[in-house]
């Protein structure tokens, strides 16, 4: 088998042989999860708070230049942790085993706009399961950016940079409103009541987070009313950035592939680890890096064993890049900076018209 071509699909054996290195991997990871993955997420969850309290802090005495940086700097890096290596992974289920109320995937309540609940529904079933599938995969493009040529192509994409631009900036509003039916209301499939009833609890917490950055901290700042304002919205701006830049590049790089809904059809474990690792891709980095990504860096990794302590991904990596090697599979990976200007370069290609690319006939199986 050539290990200098990459390839696209394997023959139904070595797709059972792929499959079954992938479970062994798994498995042996498994074995050896305990106290040192449960101290790791309890140093991070004391971080998040402590980064918060001292950013907050700070943010106080914002009439002072350097207080102002440093505490918006906090609380914007307390913001990060908790959103990626923190909420996103303890939501996964990678900490149920601890039996611990704060590390319960399905009761933990993050610190963004958008209910756990809903991410829960669009990210860890619609988006694991059905990775880049299109017509399933609500990512691909999260309604609003046409990122693939295989997506139709309408004059509404012709200001998708400006979109995109936006949507990084308010990241978490768009991940709050993923769930909503809004194509269905606009069509008028679904009446202004269900889209009501659908937007109650996205609402509620839209209106709390509201509350607690920018009436209740500045107000009890009293005369720092404003540097806190300001410090509160510049860190959840930059929170949002960041993880714009790390999830888009982890999902729209290059070399990343779209698959059609007849790949679904009987598809075996194999065939689903295949679909991961051919629909992600990976950062290089070093530690702090990975942590301050959800070690989302680790895409791939991620996609593979989303149940799996995120911090096991980076020696994970490793095995996966060997067992790629030996089945001449392309593992896609690269620095940040030439994998997000892949994702720029996707932004501004597929704004302008194209005729779509066909998916008639794609599948993981070689003949």
């Amino acid at each position: 088998m050539s290990k200098s071509v990459a390839r696209q699909a394997l023959s139904a054996a070595e797709i059972e042989q792929f499959g079954a290195e992938i479970d062994a991997l798994r498995e042996r990871t498994l074995a050896d999860i305990g106290e040192a993955d449960a101290r790791y997420i309890r140093r991070i969850h004391a971080t998040v708070r402590y980064t918060e309290l001292a950013g907050r802090g700070l943010l106080f005495f914002g009439i002072f230049p350097p207080a102002w940086v440093l505490g918006t700097l906090l609380l914007a890096l307390s913001k990060i942790l908790e959103n990626m290596e923190l909420g996103h992974n303890v939501m996964h289920g990678q900490y149920d085993w601890m039996n611990d109320p704060r590390f319960d995937g399905k009761t933990y309540e993050w610190d963004i706009v958008g209910t756990s609940d809903s991410w829960r529904k669009t990210h860890n079933f619609k988006h694991h399961t059905y990775t880049n599938v299109k017509g399933m995969d609500d990512d691909i493009g999260y309604g609003l950016l046409r990122l693939f040529p295989e997506q139709r192509w309408r004059p509404f994409f012709l200001g998708q940079p400006l979109y995109a631009v936006v949507f990084a900036l308010l990241f978490q509003w768009g991940v709050a409103i993923q769930d909503l039916r809004l194509g269905a209301y606009f069509a008028g499939r679904i009446s202004r009541d269900e889209l009501g009833e659908q937007f109650r609890p996205i609402g509620r917490k839209m209106r709390r987070q509201l509350l607690k950055d920018y009436v209740f901290f500045p107000l009890v700042a009293g005369p720092f009313f404003l540097p806190v304002l300001l410090g509160n919205l510049v860190a959840n701006g930059l929170r949002n950035l960041w993880t714009f830049m790390i999830i888009f590049c982890g999902h729209f790089t290059a070399k990343v592939a779209v698959f059609p809904k007849s790949v679904l059809k009987d598809e075996s474990r194999g065939q689903w680890y295949l679909r991961q690792l051919l629909g992600s891709s990976n950062l290089r980095g070093g530690r702090v890096f990975h942590i301050l990504s959800g070690n989302l860096s680790h895409q791939i990794e991620h996609h593979l064993f989303p149940d799996i302590p995120a911090r096991r991904y980076a020696a994970l990596s490793k095995e996966i890049q060997a067992i790629c090697q030996r089945y001449g599979l392309h593992y896609n990976t690269g620095s940040l900076w030439v994998q997000f200007g892949q994702v720029v370069w996707r932004i501004l290609r597929y704004a302008l018209p194209s005729k779509p690319a066909s998916l008639e006939g794609r599948s993981l199986v070689s003949d």
